[in-house]
């Protein structure tokens, strides 16, 4: 009985250690399947069925290589993305990174309500109730003084995105078929290419960078090397669940829509309809919508905190969640002036879905300016025994090239 007690003991504090390190990388994960990046991974299942699956999973190596990186910077360094880029480089190169921040945050924002939008759309109510509710919402999340409260509210808004797992599996798809038609890409095929390079120009966002650095650090990890280790298995997993959601709706569309032939999708309200064959229409929609909602809640509240954390390190007032809101005045007030800049954009525009493509080719010409600002930081402002060396450093940098290559092909 004693050893019994102890076995389970054992498991309770291994599973509570599970759920400590996991934080910063599972968030930034979720908080990247957002809005538009769901709405792209239908598409590609309603146009091209099964095929967009092997490059879906090819991009989990992709995101863990670029992210750990960050998470390397803070840990070792202590210090945040914007502050490394002043001390290195100068504030001419620093006021440059949060001026791209600071476009990719507002136009992020853009996206993700158009997605809350969206979804309060799909049951009769009007953006400007479900946009100003969100706002509020996130805002008052955000100034409670708490970065572990912020992390945990988060990550449970985040998790609704498994609904879409659930989809997946509820849509029986055909896996003799799936196995074949995977490994079927047709690389000569210019419009395939055209869906390929927005699947990769939208894995690595901007503020996805800025965000987990400066996470590691009001998590309490910078300058604590011991806890690298643990924050590259919270990174391993955020990635690896990030694209089995989006593998998820590839396959749930390619099951439903896409089994009738390829088909261009328009609204999101047609992507809702996945789930209607199986749960009826009603419930098919409310577990839609409560998935494309905790997307878009988790992705607005990650980019709004990077927005105001990488300019509070170029700036240098305080920038962290822990601090109450009078002792961080000017952080909490940029945090809030971001949502309130992204919901006054959506609300004032009439074409949401062009606004949302507008973003999208934004942040692909902001790319290599971040990453070269990161891959740059990996070589100057780590000591040599935590840098990347031989064939790992030459495939980072190329897998880099490549993602910056593909959003350049969206751009064009």
């Amino acid at each position: 009985m004693q050893a019994q007690a102890t076995g389970k003991s054992g498991a309770r504090g291994r599973a509570r250690r599970w759920l400590w390190v996991l934080g910063p990388g599972l968030m930034v994960m979720l908080a990247d399947t957002d809005a538009g990046s769901l709405i792209t991974a239908a598409q590609s299942g309603a146009e091209w069925h099964y095929r967009m699956i092997l490059p879906q999973l090819l991009l989990i190596p992709v995101l863990y290589m670029v992210q750990e990186i960050t998470v390397r910077l803070g840990i070792v360094t202590g210090k945040g993305h914007g502050e490394l880029i002043r001390q290195h480089f100068g504030p001419l190169w620093a006021y440059l990174s949060s001026a791209t921040l600071l476009l990719s945050s507002v136009g992020g924002l853009v996206t993700e309500f158009v997605g809350i939008a969206a979804t309060g759309g799909l049951f009769g109510i009007p953006p400007v109730v479900t946009v100003g509710a969100a706002a509020l919402f996130l805002i008052g999340i955000g100034i409670t003084g708490s970065y572990r409260r912020v992390e945990r509210v988060g990550l449970m808004l985040g998790l609704f995105e498994l609904i879409f797992v659930v989809v997946a599996v509820w849509a029986h798809p055909d896996w003799a078929v799936i196995g074949r038609d995977a490994l079927k890409i047709p690389l000569a095929n210019r419009r395939f290419l055209l869906m390929l390079s927005a699947n990769i120009g939208a894995v690595i966002m901007p503020w996805m960078i800025f965000y987990q650095q400066g996470a590691v650090l009001d998590k309490g990890w910078g300058g604590r090397p011991e806890h690298l280790q643990a924050a590259r298995w919270d990174t391993w997993a955020g990635s690896a669940v990030t694209q089995v959601i989006m593998v998820s709706m590839v396959v749930a569309t390619a099951a439903t829509i896409g089994s009738h032939g390829s088909s261009t999708l328009t609204t999101v309200s047609q992507i809702a309809g996945v789930l209607s064959p199986y749960t009826g229409h009603w419930v098919g929609t409310l577990l839609f919508g409560m998935g494309m909602l905790g997307a878009s809640l988790i992705a607005a509240l990650v980019i709004s905190i990077a927005g105001s954390w990488g300019l509070g390190e170029v700036m240098g007032f305080r920038h962290s969640l822990n601090h109450r809101l009078t002792e961080a005045p000017w952080f909490y007030g940029l945090y809030a002036a971001v949502f309130i800049m992204g919901a006054l954009v959506v609300l004032c525009v009439q074409n949401l879905v062009s606004l949302a493509i507008d973003v999208e080719v934004m942040n692909a010409l902001l790319l290599p300016i971040v990453l070269g600002f990161l891959l740059l930081l990996e070589a100057r402002a780590l000591p040599a025994e935590h840098r990347m060396q031989g064939a790992h450093r030459y495939g980072v940098w190329a897998l880099s090239a490549v993602v910056m290559v593909f959003g350049f092909a969206v751009v064009l």
